[in-house]
């Protein structure tokens, strides 16, 4: 239809509307002269383009005006007012005049000063127009009510919007025409403003009849007042605001992802964040699966998924409007396959979002196959779906199904919709490899830590023993943590229980490094202290390795490598404890009748800072006494305070136990927290006493004629122990040594035996020069006496005391 435009010079064309004769144009200069002339000015004062430009402005002007009376227009952006303008041929012109002040960057910052030429009075027809106005304004729905809230008058677009005319309308209320809160609360609103006279302001959310999707409203409500100022009824305007609404409302689904999606490195939990976002704010029901490849430790290849055939997936989290999810067909960690026609394998293969129907042949053809996921569409009135990609790092991690109920979302899922899910998506797949990636790494520092713990501590008779190791959790990290059980010489056991600072591999690699060093000091039987400074030599090594830098280690950079170390060695004959500590928390001793004691240790320096001597404490247990070594991630996982954390450890440690490891059950549940902040090692040791009968001991001469005495009182103890296999050995080790102490050390000399899981010859003397093995020559006549002892013994060895030293060969019984 070829619509044309109705004007006082008849009918044309809808491009014939403007008449540039009908306004005065002119522009002026910031010298104030006139640099351009239009039609409709010189219709307004008879000047011709030719005659006017060129002249200054102020010639214009019918009074002479000083500059007094002119107002600051350079800085103005704009002026209007009257001006008394002279015409061409004299006689005096009353305009208005609208000017604006152009930007220097456009117009070296000229004016534009117009006038209308016409126009300006108003005209009969001005009424008709303000009335269709008011009923054709295709934006603002309007209706206009009566003192008594009755309505009038009522626009197009108010009546489209309710699905009534206006005659159908007319004489009702709003709460009778609109019968839901929103109607009760319009009307409430306008009886305020007639009570008060002020405009009011409301937002609505509801659905007209006959329509499927509800609408957002601006609703004002302003006063009619007449000339005289009386007030005469109400005028009601509301504007559909449903796309900025659902345009906010997706900003603060977003700002909402941005809060709560990733808030942890575990999978799982971060996939259900996004699926509790997404519902019910964009979809009914959301599930969330991973390719099942993902469970491998090799890494994914790049890129969307582009192997054929079904696609296994493993449901990770899933979200629904009803509670129990019950439309789910695949419960949280089951595996799914989706054949290669699906929506979800279509949208992992192109690597898009896609919008889907149900009603579509390729969802029809899936159902046909699936009967239980066709019951659950057909039960909750899925009718809408989409299937977007989880992406992170150019890797195709899984996919998210999103649905729509019929009940609760009749309209479609739109591409906003899809940007929307898009964006929520690729929040979710960032977090999601982070967390995997994290849980990988995390899974091999776990891994290379348990590998250097004990994996079964040593059979010995000298102590009960018991251990947990707690990593940290998952924000922390795998940590430095260690303890050992070492079989010591003269059935001797030695506690160890350590703390590397930091976590991750470099923490427990360290770790291990300690622990085999500690092991390896253990073995040449070390005082408690003697082996710290040792172990404290080589932390400010390795101090010095991490630093890149050849210096003393002296002088390494402290924190590059640090740790702390409590090292004790229990001696079940003397039933006595040497402990040493280097700035570990002091053990707790639990004797037998349930007293809880901490040790009073010297703290000693961390390892590593150097300098400072290390001190040994000797202690009495008696037998049946526990000790309780720990590292303070026991401690410090609930409370900062190391004391609160000790007086805890301690009233747990009171209560009975049934055994040992019902005990270390019982400290870290009552202890540490769900989700602890660090490491924690816990070794308790109940301390057993060899009885009196199974130890024998002889003071021997220094006298050569004493080694004969020496084998008939060892032979004769071995036949009262039951031990006759035993004696051909123990008469050659026991001549050998008792023989080197005469000859080579010094008195007293001192014979023990030690019948205990094995067979232990010590021998005793006063000096501190220790043997060494050799072979000797064909033609030598000594040299083979150490030699044979160590063909003939399980081990042998030489252990030092802070006077003298001990040479002892441990025999294995049968």
């Amino acid at each position: 239809m070829d619509r044309r435009i109705a004007s006082d010079q008849g009918t044309g064309p809808l491009g014939d509307v403007v008449d540039e004769a009908l306004t005065a144009r002119a522009t002026v200069d910031e010298q104030a002269t006139v640099t351009g002339w239009s039609v409709g000015a010189e219709a307004l004062l008879g000047y011709s383009a030719a005659q006017i430009v060129g002249r200054p402005a102020v010639s214009l002007l019918a009074d002479e005006t000083t500059a007094r009376d002119l107002p600051p227009l350079a800085q103005l952006p704009r002026w209007h007012g009257r001006l008394a303008l002279r015409h061409r041929d004299g006689h005096r012109v009353e305009a208005g005049v609208l000017a604006h002040h152009r930007s220097p960057e456009h117009a070296s910052g000229e004016w534009l000063l117009l006038s209308a030429v016409t126009g300006r009075l108003s005209q009969p027809d001005d009424d008709t127009l303000v009335g269709w106005s008011f009923a054709q304004s295709p934006c603002c729905a309007m209706a206009l009510y009566d003192s008594r809230l009755r309505l009038r008058r009522a626009n197009e677009a108010m009546e489209r919007s309710v699905a009534l005319t206006e005659d159908e309308m007319r004489g009702l209320r709003v709460p009778e025409i609109v019968d839901n809160e929103a109607g009760e609360l319009a009307e409430q609103d306008m009886l305020q403003v007639l009570a008060t006279g002020e405009p009011r302001y409301r937002e609505n959310y509801l659905r007209a009849a006959g329509e499927t999707r509800e609408h957002a409203w601006s609703v004002f409500l302003a006063p009619l007042w007449d000339g005289e100022g009386r007030l005469h009824g109400v005028c009601l305007s509301a504007h559909d605001m449903t796309e900025q609404y659902w345009a906010r409302k997706r900003l603060q689904v977003i700002a909402e992802a941005g809060k709560r999606i990733g808030s942890t490195l575990d999978v799982m939990r971060t996939a259900q964040e996004l699926a509790d976002v997404a519902v019910p704010e964009l979809a009914d029901f959301i599930s969330v699966d991973l390719l099942a490849c993902l469970d491998d430790v090799h890494e994914p290849q790049p890129g969307a998924v582009t192997a054929s055939g079904p696609l296994a997936l493993r449901r990770v989290a899933h979200q629904s409007v009803h509670p129990g999810v019950p439309e789910a067909v695949v419960a949280l960690g089951g595996l799914d396959e989706y054949p290669e026609d699906t929506p979800p394998a279509a949208s992992l293969r192109q690597g898009r979002a896609l919008l889907h129907q149900v009603s579509e042949p390729a969802i029809a053809a899936w159902l046909a196959r699936d009967p239980v996921r066709a019951a659950r569409v057909r039960d909750f009135g899925i009718h809408s779906v989409m299937t977007v990609p989880l992406s992170a790092r150019g890797t195709t991690l899984g996919v998210a199904v999103l649905s729509r109920y019929r009940q609760r979302h009749p309209d479609p899922f739109g591409e906003d919709d899809l940007v929307l899910a898009e964006e929520l998506a690729a929040r979710a797949a960032l977090s999601i490899d982070n967390a995997r990636r994290y849980t990988r790494e995390r899974s091999t520092a776990v891994t290379l830590q348990r590998s250097l713990l004990p994996q079964r501590l040593p059979e010995q008779a000298a102590v009960e023993v018991a251990s947990r190791y707690l990593p940290a959790g998952a924000q922390a990290g795998v940590g430095g943590d260690w303890f050992d059980v070492i079989p010591l010489s003269g059935a001797r056991v030695a506690l160890v229980v350590g703390d590397v600072v930091g976590h991750g591999i470099h923490a427990s690699a360290t770790m291990g490094r300690l622990r085999t060093a500690v092991r390896t000091l253990a073995d040449i039987d070390l005082l408690p202290d003697e082996l710290l400074t040792h172990l404290d030599d080589l932390v400010a090594r390795l101090s010095t390795e991490v630093g890149g830098m050849e210096r003393p280690a002296r002088e390494a950079e402290s924190g590059e490598v640090g740790a702390t170390c409590l090292y004790a060695v229990y001696d079940p004959v003397s039933r006595r404890c040497t402990l040493s500590r280097a700035g570990h928390p002091p053990p707790a001793v639990v004797s037998p009748d349930g007293t809880v004691e901490l040790l009073d240790l010297p703290a000693g320096p961390p390892l590593g800072l150097g300098g400072l001597p290390f001190e040994a404490v000797e202690v009495d247990l008696p037998e049946g006494s526990l000790l309780v070594l720990y590292t303070d991630g026991l401690l410090a996982s609930r409370e900062s305070d190391i004391d609160a954390g000790m007086s805890r450890l301690r009233q747990v440690l009171a209560r009975p136990a049934g055994s040992l490891d019902a005990l270390c059950d019982t400290v870290l549940a009552a202890v540490l927290p769900q989700r602890p902040v660090d490491d924690a090692a816990l070794l308790v040791a109940r301390t057993r006493a060899l009885k009196e009968d199974h130890v024998a001991t002889w003071d021997v001469a220094a006298d050569p004629a004493a080694v004969a005495q020496a084998r008939k009182d060892a032979v004769a103890q071995l036949e009262a122990w039951g031990l006759g296999d035993a004696v051909f050995v123990t008469e050659l080790i026991v001549s050998e040594l008792v023989t080197n102490a005469i000859r080579h050390a010094e008195p007293p000399i001192q014979l023990r035996l030690i019948h205990d899981r094995n067979l232990i010859c010590e021998v005793t003397d006063a000096s501190s020069t220790a043997p060494h093995m050799r072979r000797a020559r064909i033609y030598d006549e000594g040299g083979r006496g150490l030699l044979l002892v160590a063909q003939l013994s399980r081990h042998w060895g030489t252990r030092h005391a802070a006077k003298g030293k001990t040479i002892w060969a441990e025999q294995t019984l049968t």
